[in-house]
């Protein structure tokens, strides 16, 4: 490795990937037990075995790209590609979701009195909060442009307030949709209508939580010039996967809250 000659990055062993799918599993077994027997041991457990390794993982990211130099230009191309088939991916893992939800919403079955919503089921005004959060990850779109353009200018000070201003729109987005739960009329178990609703709406609300982490660790590392005006692919992955929630979150609002509710 001193003496290669060529610019790909030959990763080295690392005990994180075995570790991670590990402590996912046990958050996932965690969370099932949670739901079933009102027990947070095991959760608990997974997620901080879970968020432990997220923050020795991305360390060694940092160190390999920042202070070993590691991510040479061919390397950022192939982590842009990477990045591009992940988002990919999402999309067809949303799909599947929105799938279920037309399929049942398009042709109601018996079952649930051959209404859409179904009998019984009161849904959200989406004029109220839906709405309010909309317009919250729209502009919260406007902003990490606005960073990104502040980052490629050099703008250190006007990097930092935009991307904290992002932060805190994806903070108040999470904690409105916690607030809509609680005061939900309908649960997971009501019908396809719940399940497909919390399915969707839970998961978009989980890559919400994951993008804010990611735009977290990277004001930090902006505050310690950790990029440049042109090498800076550790932000501009996190802007991309904003961006894709945002555009998950408006097609959800436009069909599951909006047209959905008609």
């Amino acid at each position: 490795m001193l003496n290669k000659n060529h610019p790909f990055h030959m990763v080295d062993i690392s005990p994180w990937p075995i570790l991670g799918a590990f402590s996912v599993m046990t958050l996932m077994s965690g969370s099932i037990k949670l739901f079933h027997q009102n027990s947070m041991d095991l959760f608990l457990v997974g997620l901080i075995s879970t968020l432990l390794i997220m923050i020795q993982w991305w360390r060694d990211i940092i160190r390999e790209s920042t202070f070993q130099g590691l991510h040479t230009n061919k390397v950022t191309k192939n982590m842009r590609l990477g990045m591009i088939l992940f988002i990919t991916s999402e999309v067809f893992f949303f799909i599947s979701f929105f799938w279920a939800f037309f399929h049942a919403a398009l042709s109601p079955s018996i079952e649930i009195g051959s209404n859409w919503p179904p009998k019984g089921i009161t849904p959200f005004n989406p004029m109220s909060i839906p709405l309010l959060n909309t317009l919250i990850l729209i502009s919260s779109g406007v902003t990490i442009t606005t960073t990104h353009h502040s980052l490629m200018n050099n703008n250190k000070k006007e990097t930092l307030n935009s991307l904290m201003l992002t932060i805190t729109l994806g903070m108040v987005f999470t904690l409105l949709q916690a607030y809509e739960y609680n005061m939900a009329s309908f649960t997971i178990a009501d019908s396809i209508y719940g399940a497909t609703f919390f399915l969707t709406t839970g998961f978009h609300g989980i890559h919400v939580l994951i993008g804010t982490t990611f735009l977290m660790i990277n004001f930090f590392r902006i505050k310690k010039n950790h990029f440049s005006t042109n090498h800076h692919f550790g932000f501009e992955a996190a802007a991309w996967y904003w961006h894709f929630v945002d555009v998950v979150w408006l097609f959800l609002y436009l069909t599951i809250y909006w047209w959905g509710n008609k």
